[in-house]
């Protein structure tokens, strides 16, 4: 059971190493984009590549989708990136039950968006365990975890691309383990728990009286959902990327404001001053309804005039 790229890795791993797929589980089709067009989910797309068969039931809880699952009759059910919370019935029903891989270090990061969470609140570790479903939102026991480093520039796409690829290799070594019956999960340390709830477009809007480097951490972790952005004389921005550190020294010598929101520009940067005094550099910017440029054109093009300044979408 899958549907996000997440899960991809996952699903390969287990068809190469020749693991019986009774079905693939995944979310229906939904309109996307502003055509609204039906896009399928990316684990539908590898199991329509790799002939396997794909069931698409639009809630787990009704008796049709039980009575299809009862059918397939799997030993275990491997959940990865799904979407949705899964009924007690399931959960009880395979032999050796439901069988998670979930993008953090549990008990740190229970909920949807462990990655955003972890990059936003500027950890420089994350990883991945895999874990014995149970009732609860990610407070079954775990099987095995495996740790990677979080690099200071590092997107959630980036880390979440090389997480996939631990899962998948931790899932198998999981899987190996309980078939053979020499793998048995541990409880978690619930006093040890914190969440990451799902993302909210509120989320994204840029508060400048943050620290430059807690900006750029919500920047690498919330695009390009729920994206970051900022308002600049009345028309909203989205902030793509950014930088801290080396790359903005010397702007304060150039101009402009001091206060939050302040811009601070050259002919080759264009920054803001945050709430500790520092400066994020803009690196990547898109005006609503124009394509993304590099802040230098952005800045070079609008004639920015000192002491003129980023508003925050959290005031409106």
């Amino acid at each position: 059971m899958g549907s996000a790229t997440f899960a991809l890795p996952s699903l390969d791993r287990l068809f190469e190493r020749g693991y019986e797929i009774t079905g693939v589980i995944t979310q229906p089709d939904k309109p996307s984009g502003r055509g609204q067009i039906l896009q399928s989910p990316p684990v539908k797309r590898r199991a329509v590549d790799l002939h396997l068969p794909i069931y698409q039931p639009a809630s787990l809880k009704t008796e049709e989708t039980r009575t299809l699952i009862q059918a397939l009759g799997p030993d275990l059910v491997v959940v990865v990136a799904y979407g949705k919370i899964l009924p007690p019935w399931l959960l009880h029903f395979p032999p050796h039950g439901c069988i998670n891989v979930h993008g953090s270090i549990l008990p740190k990061y229970r909920g949807a968006a462990p990655v955003h969470w972890a990059i936003a609140n500027g950890e420089t570790t994350t990883g991945v365990c895999t874990m014995l479903l149970d009732e609860g939102l990610d407070t079954g026991p775990v099987y095995l975890c495996r740790e990677t480093a979080i690099g200071p520039n590092e997107t959630v796409a980036e880390v979440y691309d090389r997480l996939g690829g631990i899962g998948a290799d931790l899932l198998i070594e999981t899987l190996e383990g309980v078939l053979k019956d020499s793998l048995e999960p541990k409880p978690q340390d619930n006093s040890k728990a914190t969440f990451a709830p799902m993302l909210k477009k509120e989320h994204g809007f840029i508060d400048w009286r943050m620290a430059a480097v807690e900006i750029h951490n919500r920047v690498r972790a919330f695009n390009p959902w729920p994206g970051t952005a900022a308002k600049f004389r009345g028309v909203l921005c989205k902030i793509l990327k950014t930088s801290v550190g080396v790359a903005c020294e010397g702007l304060n010598e150039l101009g402009g404001g001091t206060s939050p929101g302040s811009i601070v520009t050259s002919k080759n940067f264009l920054a803001v001053m945050c709430g500790d005094g520092g400066l994020l550099e803009i690196m990547r910017i898109q005006p609503e309804n124009r394509k993304a440029i590099s802040g230098a054109d952005f800045a070079n093009g609008a004639r920015i005039a000192p002491g003129e300044k980023f508003e925050s979408l959290m005031d409106n």
